[in-house]
């Protein structure tokens, strides 16, 4: 049964119609590699599923149940989990308090709460293990590479044990090397079952951990396919109107 799918889902902001009738299944533990030029529609479509914006017309199911949600908690709630570009973390904080940040655990009796961080700083370990990553969970975020910044943002998807988690341009302006950590930290999360939706504008990522592309031109979905059976050179047909559709 697919985790997420999308039924004839449209969008319009006034006159500007953003997506137009676009369907979609994902399967658990499939990685998706979401392409288009700017403007093509992709965050409103990502916008739409992490509860954001409510779709003008269409629906949308998870694991077979048509949904509506009103806000992003509601989505996080079904197991929705994203990570934006910017990864909002706070640079002053440790990496496990990144990844409890509005989640934080804490111990007490009646009204005496306070923080548990013994439990957070063990847990956050335990999942940077899953992950394969060296990030350590009392290093400052302020003294990470950008591949170390997005092992806390995924770790924190993971604390709420999702069911798909949306990543927006996660190698952007990193180096090589930290591209590859990233790339491995999605092949983690595949292993564990987890969908993912790539949304990159770098190909040669994509076609390195996407089990199937996806692309959308003007807010219309123009290819639906295994990546195995596409080509970069047929991506950037389709991104730019060059080949109509695939």
């Amino acid at each position: 049964m697919a985790v997420l799918e999308l039924a004839r889902v449209s969008k319009h902001f006034g006159a500007i119609q953003a997506l137009i009738d676009v369907s979609l299944r994902i399967e658990p533990g499939e990685v998706v590699g979401l392409m288009g030029d700017n403007g093509a529609g992709k965050s409103t479509l990502v916008k739409i599923v992490a509860g954001n914006y409510p779709p003008s017309d269409g629906t949308v199911m998870i694991e077979g149940r048509t949904v509506a949600f009103h806000k992003p908690a509601d989505a996080r709630g079904e197991g929705i989990e994203i990570v934006y570009q910017d990864l909002a973390l706070c640079d002053n904080l440790t990496a496990a308090e990144n990844v409890y940040l509005g989640r934080e655990l804490t111990r007490g009796f009646g009204p005496v709460k306070v923080l548990d961080y013994r439990a957070m700083f063990k847990r956050a370990a335990e999942l940077f293990a899953e992950l394969k990553s060296e990030t350590r969970p009392r290093d400052l975020v302020r003294r990470m590479s950008g591949g170390q910044r997005q092992a806390v943002a995924i770790a924190r998807t993971r604390l709420a044990d999702p069911k798909i988690v949306l990543m927006d341009e996660p190698t952007a302006a990193i180096s090589v090397r930290q591209i590859a950590e990233v790339l491995n930290l999605i092949r983690r999360l595949r292993e564990h079952g987890i969908a993912v939706v790539l949304i990159s504008h770098r190909m040669p990522d994509v076609f390195a951990v996407a089990d199937r592309i996806v692309v959308l031109r003007r807010g219309v979905k123009v290819a639906d396919k295994p990546i195995a059976h596409s080509s970069p050179e047929e991506v950037t047909g389709l991104i730019t109107g060059a080949i109509e559709t695939a």
